[in-house]
């Protein structure tokens, strides 16, 4: 993990498997930032849904039991997000580098669109 000093706190920058570790482990609370479009076609499973669109950091989970962690398509808009909750009062907060692209890339599981039959469908990257 990096860590960025900010003027309003720490943001952290987690890699894919620091993240798929830390929520197999219960760890974290994992916030897509995407679309509901987005998030509709392909997921991480057991994340939460917070568009960036209507996104209001007093409206996020406490952190005091498990850190949050966001995310999004690239690692652009969950930073963003991020940055925004520090700027609200969170000390630190941590968002996903290269987004759910790079967790696709590092082979991590998710669900997907089966497009021959639009049925949910689990995926992983073949080696």
């Amino acid at each position: 993990m990096d860590t960025e000093t900010t003027d309003h706190g720490t943001l952290e920058h987690w890699t894919p498997q620091e993240v798929a570790d830390a929520f197999a482990e219960d760890r974290i609370i994992l916030i897509d930032v995407r679309t509901p479009q987005e998030f509709a076609l392909e997921r991480i499973n057991g994340a939460l849904l917070a568009p960036m669109q209507a996104f209001q950091p007093n409206h996020m989970p406490d952190q005091s039991t498990k850190q949050i962690v966001f995310h999004c398509g690239s690692g652009v808009r969950s930073a963003k997000v991020a940055r925004q909750c520090l700027e609200h009062g969170e000390d630190r907060i941590a968002h996903m580098s290269g987004g759910f692209a790079a967790w696709k890339e590092d082979g991590q599981g998710y669900m997907g669109t089966d497009l021959a039959t639009g049925a949910p469908k689990e995926m992983r990257k073949s080696s």
